[in-house]
């Protein structure tokens, strides 16, 4: 899937799209009677009729603008350490560099790894492991990461810190930023707190179009009918259903494109009004 905005070209690699947490599990405080309610729309796409589990994808998007290639969220990566999901731990499969190679994507030539916060599934090839040492699977980048999140893996000196982000500190890569950081006029981060404490959204802006890429700021278009739900590992739930809100209010007013991180595909769309709550219309595949 390649889209234009301006002269931005965006395209994406996806490392998984599959089933992942029950609803139930997904939004713990929930009413139950509301998602079984709501779990017919949902299926087959985004619920899967099989195992009653939402399908997320976990990807990355290829931004190449007339001067930069950058990549935003690197997924899980090969060889990292996760205990809450076994499916992401120790994984050997490299096929997300394959299809980066197959996308004409040198590691070498990126310019930038935006990583909208630092949880395993948004910064796992920011590194590979090599010799048995972690290195930079981008050796000429720098990776752009709100300075509030670095500071905060750091201290709780995380897995994801000691394996994805620390290694890339030490070659000095990493470029800790401010919540309003802009690249320039066509890229631009705006902070979106509550799923973590520096969470950022990126965005696009070419030709007079202008796109989001969201994050973890909503994880379903369940949450579009219903943001005031909280998600399970949300780091200030409150935060991020104000922040969710907010979000959902300001695109269904200005119909931005929404770059998701996990819906299922094509995980692009705008999002629309609909009484109270929002719908999410998906682009064309």
């Amino acid at each position: 899937m390649i889209m234009q905005l301006g002269d931005i070209q965006i395209d994406r690699i996806l490392e998984m799209e599959v089933p992942f947490l029950s609803p139930y599990d997904a939004f713990p405080d929930a009413p139950h009677e509301e998602i079984k309610n709501n779990s017919q729309w949902l299926q087959p796409w985004a619920l899967c009729s099989l195992t009653g589990k939402l399908i997320i994808t976990i990807q990355t998007w290829i931004i190449r603008t007339p001067k930069h290639l950058i990549l935003v969220d690197t997924c899980i990566g090969c060889n990292k350490t996760n205990h809450y999901f076994s499916e992401w731990h120790q994984r050997t499969d490299d096929s997300w560099y394959m299809k980066l190679l197959s996308k004409g994507v040198n590691p070498e030539a990126v310019d930038y790894v935006f990583c909208t916060h630092l949880h395993g599934d948004h910064c796992g090839w920011n590194t590979r492991l090599v010799d048995g040492r972690w290195v930079p699977t981008f050796p000429n980048a720098r990776y752009i990461i709100s300075r509030k999140e670095v500071d905060y893996v750091a201290a709780e000196n995380t897995l994801a810190y000691q394996e994805s982000a620390l290694p890339i500190i030490e070659t000095g890569q990493i470029q800790a930023v401010e919540s309003d950081f802009a690249l320039n006029d066509s890229v631009w981060l705006e902070a979106m707190p509550g799923h973590t404490v520096g969470h950022t959204t990126v965005h696009l802006a070419s030709g007079g179009q202008h796109a989001v890429l969201c994050g973890d700021l909503i994880h379903s278009p369940l949450q579009c009918r219903f943001p005031q739900w909280k998600y399970w590992i949300d780091f200030d739930p409150q935060q991020a259903i104000k922040t969710r809100q907010a979000f959902l209010e300001s695109r269904a007013e200005d119909q931005l494109m929404v770059l998701t991180a996990h819906f299922p595909s094509p995980s692009a769309g705008i999002v629309e009004a609909r009484g109270d709550a929002f719908n999410f219309r998906f682009t064309q595949s």
